[in-house]
């Protein structure tokens, strides 16, 4: 096997939980193959470059091995090579986030019936 579909290579490589995730994300253009925006049905090939964009990041992969069945993460993990600048910057993004978690505040209860009501009130629902 020389191609394969890019949704089932997506889910193979765990970039998606399921093939339909990885289908809606090429829908919306999410996953581009080569620097063009690529549809579900695109074939990958074996050196091909990817740019996935998940829950997770941004990831920037050049395709290694093509494979449509989903195996261990281990093995799944060998299918692709991410690049360093992609790597250091979803690390960083992951720092960032972990800083402005220390700053949000958190509520200390839950709303009173009174808070809810001013809450409805402020958005507008009555």
């Amino acid at each position: 096997m020389d191609s394969v579909r890019i949704d089932k290579w997506l889910w193979a490589a765990r970039f998606f939980k399921t093939r339909a995730m990885a289908s809606r994300a090429c829908d919306i253009g999410r996953i581009q193959s080569n620097g063009l925006r690529a549809k579900p049905s695109r074939d990958v090939r074996a050196g091909d470059k990817l740019r996935i964009e998940n829950e997770r990041g941004i990831f920037e992969v050049e395709v290694l091995l093509v494979s449509a069945m989903r195996g261990p993460a281990a093995v799944a993990q060998t299918l692709y090579r991410e690049s360093d600048t992609s790597r250091e910057a979803r690390l960083h993004l992951a720092e960032e986030r972990k800083a402005f978690e220390q700053y949000v505040r958190l509520p200390e209860h839950r709303p009173s019936k009174r808070d809810r009501r001013r809450i409805i009130q402020f958005r507008g629902r009555i």
